[in-house]
């Protein structure tokens, strides 16, 4: 009959039609991350792999990580714009925009574990609805591991900083510089090295981890572990796209999250012992922190505190309200 297929056409069409649902029902999304492989890139494969199980492969994510993609400034805004729907931010790096975005980076506001958990649990709800007014949805919150001095010897007070010349990386460890009677000089990561090694800095705050990737052993002989903060890296969606899932696709994304966030902490404490050891292992020597230098950070760390209050506000003194009550 005139307009029929033959049938050796209907059929490939058929097997045509077969073989693309599948790919049309798929939903791929990119994500971007600013790290290379710790713990919290580890966590995040995770996280895409229990998405992909999830949804029977439904939702595919396609990640971009060490900064190959966006760098960490222009990461939210990625996702804000649909440019990327997932993203991953250290927040204390977007503390320009807001002070919530620094809290969990002001030092010795919370340096125990308990106290970290506590400050997360106090600021997450403001931290969510700044982030839902900017069209993104928070999905999970990880801490990096503990903070601590890096010197060529003990440090067994604050007097043994002062007039050393000490790394900072954002406004408020160069304040806390200025506290210690150091001198601040801003020195991204991956200039460590050769900034040691041409005596531009001569101590420096960071975590055992951050130590580990830049091999510090090589200009550093002691690091004392002072907790400090832990601060902390956000994942986030944009909530169009978001919304645009169906049902079971969001609570697929969400419990993913969820398993992320619990998956997410013990790698933060496990990398506290693990990379505090390969420290050791090279050589490094690794001092209990005196009750003087813990005591005399805790005041730096009072003044820290006051400041941020003045930046943030009622809200801000609100939520410290309710962490400092958690803690009772």
């Amino acid at each position: 009959m005139p307009g029929m297929m033959p049938p050796c056409l209907a059929a490939l069409a058929a097997a045509l039609t077969i073989a693309l649902s599948p790919a049309q029902a798929q939903t791929r999304w990119v994500m971007a991350t600013p790290y290379a492989e710790n713990f919290h890139t580890q966590n995040i494969r995770q996280f895409i792999a229990d998405l992909d199980q999830g949804t029977g492969g439904k939702l595919q994510v396609q990640l971009h990580n060490n900064a190959s993609l966006l760098p960490m400034a222009q990461i939210k805004r990625g996702v804000q714009t649909g440019q990327v729907q997932l993203g991953e931010i250290l927040l204390s790096a977007y503390a320009n925009e807001d002070p919530f975005f620094e809290v969990d980076g002001v030092p010795f506001l919370a340096w125990t574990w308990p106290q970290a958990e506590a400050l997360n649990a106090a600021t997450e709800p403001y931290i969510r609805a700044r982030l839902e007014r900017q069209g993104l949805t928070l999905l999970y919150i990880v801490h990096w591991d503990a903070q601590g001095f890096y010197a060529k010897s003990e440090i067994r007070s604050v007097a043994d900083l002062k007039g050393s010349r000490f790394r900072a990386y954002n406004t408020v460890t160069a304040r806390m510089a200025e506290l210690m009677g150091a001198t601040p000089v801003t020195v991204q990561l991956a200039e460590v090295s050769q900034a040691f090694a041409t005596n531009v800095i001569t101590a420096m705050f960071t975590s055992a981890q951050s130590g580990v990737n830049v091999t510090a052993w090589e200009f550093t002989r002691t690091w004392t572990n002072v907790g400090g903060m832990r601060t902390r890296n956000a994942v986030f969606a944009n909530t169009r796209a978001l919304q645009a899932l169906d049902a079971p696709g969001r609570e697929a994304l969400l419990a993913a999250a969820a398993r992320a966030a619990t998956r997410g902490k013990e790698l933060a404490k496990q990398a506290e012992i693990t990379q505090a050891e390969r420290l050791r292992a090279q050589g490094m020597l690794l001092p209990q922190p005196s009750e003087q230098l813990m005591g005399e950070l805790k005041g730096i760390g009072e003044t820290l505190t006051a400041e941020w209050v003045q930046r943030a506000g009622p809200e801000g003194a609100q939520m410290l309200e309710t962490y400092r009550a958690a803690l009772r």
